[in-house]
């Protein structure tokens, strides 16, 4: 089961560069205490010009989870190891994310760590471990703001930008 959902595009001739950007996103659904951390971050004074919202932020976290090497296997490792044990009731938040990021989950979703033998965990599960690894790398939160421009950047010229310091 896939928890995602694309979101609906309106039916328009000639849709304005604008419109193209914000619609691309995915729904996703985000575990309580890191939607919290998420939300503490956005109303941070770190976070301004711009603002990044909980789409750019989602995003940033999963960017920043899987740049290292070995970023898909920490995911997993933190996956098997932190989030198995914790109440699979957990509240979630339904939040969106970028498409590209969410593009990069799906194929984890898809790929041999996630299919049998081997337990399948699902897209919120995957989000929520992105945005934890994140968290734990770097409490403040620049990290994914540092992520968040990264990304922006990257959508905003529809190329690779190199990551600096």
């Amino acid at each position: 089961m896939i928890t995602a959902t694309p979101t609906p595009r309106p039916h328009r001739a000639t849709p304005s560069v604008e419109e193209g950007n914000t619609l691309d996103v995915v729904e996703t659904r985000l575990w309580i205490d890191e939607h919290d951390w998420l939300y503490g971050l956005l109303k941070r004074p770190e976070n301004l010009a711009p603002t990044f919202r909980l789409p750019d932020l989602i995003s940033a976290c999963v960017s920043a989870a899987l740049a290292p090497p070995d970023g898909a296997r920490r995911l997993f490792s933190y996956l098997g190891t932190q989030l198995v044990l914790r109440d699979p009731a957990t509240a979630r938040r339904r939040e969106a994310m970028w498409r590209p990021q969410y593009e990069q989950l799906q194929a984890l979703q898809r790929s041999p760590a996630n299919q049998h033998p081997n337990p399948k965990f699902q897209l919120d599960q995957l989000t929520t471990a992105a945005v934890a690894l994140c968290r734990e790398a770097d409490p403040s939160g620049n990290l994914a703001l540092k992520h968040a421009r990264l990304n922006m950047a990257r959508r905003a010229t529809g190329r690779a930008v190199p990551e600096s310091g």
